[in-house]
C-alpha cells in the first residue's frame, strides 16, 4: 500500500512539473509536438509605422507603433532603444514591447542613419509570443517624426 501511494505521488508530481514547465506561449502545435520546425508556416511581409517624437537619442527612449500588419505587434506597441545614439547614427540593440500583460518582447538590433532616417533592423527571438520571432526590415522616413519598417518576418525555430 505504501509503495502504491509513493508511485501515485511520483506520477502526480511529474504531471505538475510537466504542466508548470510547458511553453504555453508557443505557437499552437509546436509546444505539443504536433508540427515540426520545418513545417511551421508562419511567415510573410511586415509593414509597421511608428511615431518617434519622444526619441532624443538616449538609451531608454521610445517610438510608438501607429500601424502594423502583424497582430503580435499591435498599435500602441513601443520600440525601446537600449543604448545611446552616437550622431549621426544609431547602432545598437532594441526591444519591441507590445501593450498588455505578459512577458512578450522581441529582441533586435538596428543600424540607422539619424540624419537620413534610413537603416535596417533585424530581430531574432525574444520572450513569450516572440520566442521564435525573426524579422529583417528596412527603415525609411515618412516625414516629421514618423518612420516605416518594411520587410519580412517568420516565427520558426532556427539557428
Amino acid at each position: 500500500m505504501i509503495r502504491r501511494n509513493l508511485l501515485m505521488a511520483n506520477v502526480i508530481i511529474a504531471a505538475v512539473v510537466t504542466t508548470a514547465c510547458s511553453d504555453t506561449t508557443a505557437p499552437k502545435g509546436l509546444a505539443s509536438g504536433g508540427l515540426s520546425a520545418t513545417s511551421f508556416p508562419r511567415s510573410g511581409t511586415l509593414h509597421v509605422e511608428k511615431e518617434c517624437s519622444a526619441y532624443t537619442g538616449h538609451a531608454g527612449d521610445i517610438c510608438t507603433f501607429t500601424s502594423s500588419t502583424l497582430k503580435e505587434i499591435p498599435v500602441g506597441s513601443r520600440i525601446i532603444y537600449l543604448v545611446d545614439a552616437v550622431f549621426p547614427s544609431f547602432d545598437g540593440d532594441v526591444r519591441v514591447d507590445p501593450p498588455g500583460p505578459g512577458n512578450n518582447t522581441a529582441h533586435g538590433h538596428c543600424v540607422v542613419r539619424l540624419d537620413l532616417g534610413t537603416g535596417e533592423c533585424s530581430f531574432s527571438g525574444g520572450t513569450g509570443k516572440f520566442t521564435w520571432f525573426h524579422a529583417s526590415v528596412a527603415v525609411s522616413p515618412l516625414g516629421g517624426p514618423d518612420f516605416a519598417w518594411n520587410g519580412t518576418y517568420s516565427f520558426s525555430p532556427r539557428d
